[in-house]
């Protein structure tokens, strides 16, 4: 069974979301943070952007372990924006990230069950247009392998899918590619099956992977 840490779902990449309610406009504006101090920098930056709003409220989430969470109302009454915004995060099990609404007030109150509707779906606006990845520990590991192996090797591998990262064909073959950490000890035994114990392979880092459009990022 996995840890939590071995995975957690997270932004790539941020984006803009915007929606129209009785004329207020609700602009989500999200953005990766992998720190508090990052957030916090981001906020800083939409509210000087948009210093002519009405409210600028946001929430995010920091941290796998024992999570920092916080928000804020910015002049909206109490629990209508930045908790509803916090919920929302936290009911998609994301992490490492930030999200700004900021309003623009269109002339007619909305009430509280209306803000808090608005506020949530704004975020869920700003969140469709971002990247939303779920990050995986692994292994980076590299072997170095005659050319009567390569075929059992590469075979093995897009069996189980490891993320391939390079290549390279000389009078050897030195592969490079990253083991989900929960298979790490399969791996080592499969190998040494299909090399008669011959091969072993060199750990490079634990790393935190994704796959995108079929290339793999790390961390």
């Amino acid at each position: 069974m996995k840890k939590p840490t071995d995975s957690y779902i997270t932004i790539y990449q941020g984006g803009v979301g915007e929606i129209v309610v009785k004329k207020s406009r609700f602009i989500a504006s999200v953005s990766p943070a992998e720190t508090e101090e990052e957030a916090l920098s981001f906020i800083e930056n939409i509210k000087k952007k948009n210093w002519n709003a009405s409210h600028n409220c946001y929430a995010y989430i920091i941290g796998t372990k024992n999570p920092i969470m916080r928000f804020s109302d910015d002049g909206e009454p109490s629990q209508t924006a930045g908790k509803p915004m916090l919920d929302v995060l936290a009911a998609k099990e994301l992490t490492n990230l930030v999200v700004v609404v900021t309003r623009y007030f269109g002339g007619t109150l909305l009430g509280t069950g209306g803000l808090v509707k608005a506020y949530q779906s704004a975020t869920l606006a700003g969140l469709e247009h971002s990247i939303i990845i779920r990050k995986e520990l692994g292994i980076h590991f590299q072997i170095t392998t005659d050319y009567n192996l390569v075929g059992k090797i590469q075979y093995y591998i897009a069996q189980e899918n490891f993320p391939l990262i390079s290549s390279d064909y000389t009078d050897t073959v030195t592969m490079d590619f990253i083991v989900p950490s929960d298979k790490v000890d399969n791996f080592k035994n499969r190998l040494a099956d299909l090399s008669n114990g011959a091969l072993s392979p060199t750990e490079i880092k634990k790393v935190y992977f994704t796959v995108i459009n079929g290339k793999v990022h790390l961390f």
